[in-house]
């Protein structure tokens, strides 16, 4: 079989293939032709559309070279699991704060791991039971029962006051009770992570060696399905995108954020911003309390895989629904500030793909562009000890975070914004926050 150029030679190439990209009728080549002898300047509008396509290739190049090389490395995904036993002051006192939400399934888990760390100081837990309607609450009391029971203790929230987020009003509950324990230091953790041993003393020494008010490690979240294979490494990545480790830990930048999981903060830091009820409206309420601390003080954040989420997403809606919680509050609610957002994950990461069939120059350009992503992307893969074929799904896996992040902002205009078990908790001014089945 003969392949034909399309009509009008080589230099028509690109046109025909912008007709085929955009749908458009492009001028006969001939009568092109004819009216540049007739002395008649004629601008192809084929060459009009492919200028633009090659300009889109070469911002998509230039913005990942950029991700590479001038966004602090954070693509490199520097785990924080120090080879020796952290060496720690035996007169620590640390108390824990766990607020707990219909969390059965996980928290007996979290709490052992909790009550085994090896630390030498006193060490105190306080779980706030925030209303769940589970059986969250007995499995806790009874994980504690076997281990340690002198170091623990179960908390009720109280009813849900106005103007605080759920899990603020709980941490809130927690710092209260741990008030009287007089601690050091408080160690702010979810009731669906267990940390191993040495995690506790990793994170100590890592405040007083380095002098930190608060410190943070994004924990490993659970990866084995196909929904969370795909998804969850992404979300990591994106995170750190946002805010590069790098920038965070030097009190020169203005940078500032923390993983909700795992921060450990002073309670004079956190006396300093105004107490936790500073923030108490703050739907991100990890990176709203690390830029509080970071005005008058100094925060350092890492990757660890020596504390782990148990909590299992069943499916892409599930994952959905967790990205969509928080993504239009991240846009500050700005119908401007999304579209821009989509705009620019759009040229980021699905350009590179859809311009290798634009031929030549342009291809060029997104084909180099899709090699600098997944280059980016393989650490987080190795770090969930993923194939790196996984970083080829990149622009699939933006779609879908570009998706939830639509259903974001129309849930904020419904007035369901931040749902997340039970409660929509950004809503919009004019409408009260609704809870299902809460008490509070």
């Amino acid at each position: 079989m003969e392949l034909r150029l399309p009509r009008g030679g080589r230099d028509s190439f690109a046109s025909h293939d912008a007709e085929i990209l955009f749908g458009r009728r492009l001028q006969d080549g001939r009568k092109f032709r004819e009216s540049n002898r007739e002395g008649r300047k004629t601008v192809c509008p084929g060459d009009n559309i492919y200028m633009i396509v090659i300009c889109m290739g070469a911002s998509s190049l230039l913005i990942w070279m950029y991700l590479l090389l001038g966004r602090g490395g954070f693509w490199r995904m520097a785990v924080d699991d120090p080879g020796s036993k952290p060496r720690v002051s035996d007169d620590r006192k640390v108390a824990v704060i766990v607020p707990a939400r219909n969390e059965a399934a996980v928290v007996g888990r979290a709490v052992e791991s909790l009550l085994g760390q090896d630390f030498t100081g006193s060490l105190h837990i306080f779980l706030v039971d925030d209303h769940s309607a589970d059986q969250t609450a007995d499995i806790a009391l009874q994980s504690a029962h076997g281990a340690s029971p002198e170091r623990f203790t179960l908390l009720e929230a109280r009813a849900l006051p106005a103007g605080w987020t759920g899990k603020l009003w709980a941490v809130s509950e927690g710092l209260e009770a741990a008030a009287s324990f007089v601690p050091d230091y408080l160690w702010l953790t979810d009731a669906d992570i267990a940390h191993e041993p040495e995690v506790l003393s990793g994170l100590l020494e890592r405040a007083e060696t380095g002098d930190f008010d608060l410190v943070s490690l994004m924990v490993k979240l659970h990866c084995q399905s196909l929904a969370e294979r795909m998804l969850i490494p992404a979300f990591v990545f994106f995170f750190f995108k946002l805010y590069p480790p790098a920038w965070v830990n030097r009190p020169q930048r203005g940078t500032a954020a923390a993983a909700g999981g795992c921060i450990l903060i002073r309670p004079q830091a956190l006396a300093r911003m105004g107490g936790i009820a500073a923030i108490r409206e703050q739907l991100i309420d990890d990176c709203a309390l690390a830029r509080a601390v970071k005005q008058n003080g100094k925060v350092w954040l890492g990757l660890t895989a020596r504390s782990k989420a148990l909590r299992e997403y069943q499916g892409f809606r599930e994952i959905g629904r967790m990205i969509a919680r928080t993504a239009f509050t991240q846009l500050h609610h700005s119908p401007w500030l999304l579209c821009a957002a989509i705009a620019g994950m759009a040229l980021t990461y699905l350009a590179p793909v859809l311009l290798l069939i634009a031929g030549r120059w342009a291809a060029a350009a997104g084909f180099a562009a899709w090699l600098l992503m997944a280059k980016a992307y393989r650490p987080i893969l190795r770090f969930y000890g993923l194939s790196p074929i996984w970083a080829l799904f990149l622009p699939l896996t933006t779609a879908f975070y570009v998706a939830a992040t639509l259903y974001s902002a129309f849930a904020y205009g419904l007035g369901q914004g931040g749902w997340w078990k039970g409660r929509a908790q950004d809503v919009t001014r004019a409408r009260t926050p609704r809870a299902s089945n809460d008490p509070s």
